[in-house]
């Protein structure tokens, strides 16, 4: 069987020209940062930090109202005290503490001379790494070795008998219990009952 070749003609400009343009539209479709495909990347990588800030600070904001209503409810408890309210400030946020790999090299080099001298060097190098773990996604993480919770700055609770110097200490000293903050950075004020 003998094989036919095509011409110019036979095919026609029309049918050229259309597969040039499908040609040149598979080049661009295969290539994404020709239009604009890095930049796309680049905002998504900008994106997935600002969801981090963002969720980080909805973390601290959860923490601390919970914080607050736990203290308050406790403390509304507790005989002689009547309605309060509570709020806390963090010195420092959540924190995560990544395991760090510390290898070093310690080296002496002791030298001598034909003519009897002596020199000696020590050549120290140490290098700090964060260790990361490999997801199944592909992307790798910090192994986290514990996280800290945030550290409290003050705390200001409005009670409705906080004029009671024997109410006042009782919230100081279970403030002071439950989050380790110092009685001068707890302030306890009398509470405006509106009926």
């Amino acid at each position: 069987m003998e094989k036919k070749k095509l011409s110019l003609k036979e095919i026609g400009i029309e049918k050229l020209i259309i597969i040039f343009l499908c040609g040149i539209f598979l080049l661009i479709l295969s290539v994404p940062s020709f239009m604009g495909g890095g930049m796309e990347e680049r905002k998504t990588e900008t994106d997935s930090s600002d969801y981090s800030e963002k969720n980080q600070e909805m973390d601290t904001n959860s923490y601390i109202s919970s914080m607050e209503a736990r203290l308050k409810n406790i403390l509304k408890k507790v005989d002689g005290i009547g309605q309060v309210e509570v709020m806390i400030t963090l010195k420092t946020s959540k924190e995560k503490v990544p395991l760090k790999d510390n290898p070093y090299t310690d080296e002496n080099i002791t030298e001598s001379d034909r003519a009897g001298g002596r020199r000696s060097s020590k050549n120290y190098r140490s290098e700090e790494k964060t260790v990361m773990l490999d997801q199944r996604d592909g992307d790798a993480s910090p192994y986290v070795l514990k996280e800290m919770e945030p550290k409290l700055e003050g705390v200001l609770v409005l009670a409705e008998h906080g004029e009671n110097v024997r109410i006042t200490k009782e919230i100081i000293d279970a403030v002071q219990v439950l989050f380790d903050v110092p009685s001068h950075k707890i302030k306890v004020m009398k509470m405006q009952v509106t009926e």
